[in-house]
């Protein structure tokens, strides 16, 4: 079984010999592979070249576009400058006030230099690994980039000052990121991933109110494409993890500050995954590989199987390849 088979045949509930390995892994690839952050946020050839030495030295099942919420955002506006071997920075150009928000227009992604550039990402993924990998793009999802393009501190506001002018944003967000899916998977992505962390923030009220009908039509729209959906929310989602599973993503991302996935385990689909939920810091960075292997194997126990192995985050880049090497052998560990 290759590793494309392996991840697609465990989220639609066949028989596999282990389960899917997804490490998110950005600022760790880049070190990894020698590549300053700058490029591998600006240069696919650079990042594919990464992404594809990790997943080979690691024995990975995916390779991904992830670097930084950045991309729909510089479409938007915003002004993000571009350390040589650091995360990129927001220095300006945010949404000033609503009267701004209320005009906010959807953007084409053939338009804008960060969004051709994951597409062509895609397209020089698939064509250099074909089937091989699963293949994961990526969009931001409605209150993330909200959050983004105004800033943190207003956008909380905004959404209980004027909800309708933010939810009418919000669908221009959603109408760009659709547009953006389609490109992706055209270029040859298996999966389409959501990035709503801010989500883990508002609360199950303003989740239901602005969040879950949009990422719904996001997904829907994946499906409808023939491609998977993956949604991610960082943080302790217990509060909202009903309504993410009910969007029908089939990757449910879950973090390591959800006590546990085993009351929502039953409610998952029969074409429904959990991703997570090992603590990225305390135990795959900073933990022995009996920590790590004991994690895996519990966070299996509480998804009864269901569960991609990853951790509830990214992979930190000081973690040592003793420990992703002892990350991957509790893989197997846990059958």
């Amino acid at each position: 079984m290759n590793r494309l088979e392996c991840t697609l045949d465990f989220i639609a509930g066949k028989p596999v010999d282990r389960p899917p390995f997804h490490p998110i892994i950005m600022r760790w690839a880049a070190r990894h592979a020698g590549v300053k952050y700058r490029r591998f946020c600006t240069d696919y050839r650079a990042k594919c070249d990464a992404m594809i030495r990790s997943a080979d030295d690691f024995n990975l099942d995916w390779v991904t576009v992830l670097s930084d919420p950045y991309c729909e955002a510089s479409a938007f506006g915003l002004q993000i400058e571009y350390p040589e071997d650091n995360l990129p920075v927001d220095v300006g150009g945010h949404l000033p006030d609503l009267d701004a928000v209320a005009r906010l227009n959807p953007f084409k992604p053939q338009d804008h230099a960060r969004c051709t550039n994951r597409v062509n990402e895609i397209a020089e993924f698939k064509r250099r690994v074909g089937d091989k990998y699963f293949i994961l793009g990526w969009v931001e999802g409605p209150v993330a980039e909200y959050a983004d393009i105004r800033g943190v501190t207003p956008a909380a506001m905004d959404f209980l000052d004027d909800p309708e002018t933010v939810g009418k944003a919000m669908d221009v967000i959603v109408s760009s990121a659709l547009e953006f899916i389609t490109l992706q998977v055209q270029a040859g992505a298996h999966c389409i991933g959501i990035g709503d962390a801010f989500c883990s923030q508002i609360g199950p009220e303003l989740y239901r109110d602005l969040a879950f009908s949009r990422e719904k039509q996001m997904v829907d729209h994946i499906h409808s494409l023939g491609a998977l959906a993956k949604l991610h929310i960082c943080g302790n989602t217990s509060a909202i993890l009903l309504g993410m599973i009910a969007t029908g993503a089939d990757i449910i991302d879950v973090d390591h500050l959800v006590p546990t996935m085993a009351e929502f385990m039953p409610l998952l689909g029969p074409r429904q995954v959990f991703s997570g939920k090992t603590d990225p810091v305390s135990v795959i960075q900073n933990g022995t590989p009996a920590q790590i292997a004991d994690s895996v194997a519990d966070c299996r126990t509480q998804a009864g199987g269901r569960v991609i192995v990853s951790a509830g985050c990214e992979i930190t880049p000081d973690t040592s390849d003793i420990n992703m090497r002892a990350f991957h052998a509790a893989v197997t560990r846990t059958l």
